[in-house]
């Protein structure tokens, strides 16, 4: 259970998308909510104080419209991706919200403070991008055998209601097999232990009224995934983030960063 959120917010329309979710969150599942507001420059205190009420105003005014939940206001001068890790480090939080980047203001991705926060948070990070804020009802993660691939597992059914859809897909690589006879066994036993795998992370974690799904698919890694996302509409995707190296770090992986760029859904990147 996730029970402190923090939800990163500029007074943008695509952060006010990534506001409601949290709000969202923080009502399931009974959170507490803090946004922190980075500030220019060095004010003094008399200035401080100033714009913590009106940062206070305009942001519990804008969290009423979506939501009765309160939340707490932090102010501070800085860098934004790295006041906001400032933040969540301070305060214990447990999941950090974001919204996409500004369609008005269409930039690089390399260098924003999306992948300034993706490649730094030590916590899962939503990317909320969908309009129509509900309870999440169709997910899908990632799955592979890694320590990071059942963070990802643990941290979206976590995250979603027990009553959800969630489905664990699995990319096979079958090309350097011999036969398809050989591919098909390789299938199959990586199906059972995927299978076993999952079973095992769910009897560690609430009970969930529907079992999550398993499935194992031959093809490449974004391009099969991306066609069974099209297929199955997910509100939710969960990835693993893989941390092997500082290179593999500094450049988020391939998967993460295909989908921070262009998520068809609500992207969870969790380490």
């Amino acid at each position: 259970m996730f029970s402190h959120i923090l939800i990163a917010h500029d007074l943008s329309l695509e952060s006010d998308i990534a506001l409601q979710r949290a709000a969202q969150l923080a009502n399931q599942h009974h959170a507490r909510l803090t946004l922190p507001h980075v500030v220019e420059g060095q004010p003094d205190a008399k200035a401080l104080a100033e714009l913590q009420a009106a940062a206070e105003k305009v942001l519990g005014e804008r969290l009423a419209a979506y939501s009765h939940c309160r939340a707490d206001v932090v102010l501070r001068s800085g860098q934004a991706a790295q006041v906001t890790l400032e933040v969540a480090s301070d305060i214990g939080a447990d999941l950090l919200v974001v919204g996409g980047h500004h369609k008005g203001r269409p930039e690089l991705f390399s260098g924003t403070n999306l992948e300034r926060l993706a490649r730094h948070c030590g916590m899962p990070l939503l990317l909320a991008r969908c309009e129509q804020v509900a309870p999440y009802q169709r997910a899908i993660v990632a799955l592979d055998q890694s320590l990071c691939g059942c963070q990802a597992l643990r941290s979206a059914v976590c995250l979603i209601p027990s009553d959800a859809e969630l489905l664990g897909i699995n990319i096979f690589d079958s090309s350097g097999r011999r036969d398809a006879r050989q591919a098909g066994e390789q299938l199959e036993i990586q199906q059972g232990l995927l299978q076993h795998m999952v079973e095992d992370e769910c009897d560690q974690l609430p009970a969930r009224q529907k079992p999550v799904r398993v499935e194992v698919i031959p093809g490449t890694l974004a391009g099969s995934l991306d066609e069974r996302i099209r297929e199955e509409r997910p509100q939710l995707l969960a990835l693993g983030q893989h941390s092997r190296s500082r290179l593999s770090e500094a450049l988020l992986g391939s998967l993460p960063i295909h989908y921070l760029r262009q998520p068809p859904c609500d992207v969870l990147l969790v380490k």
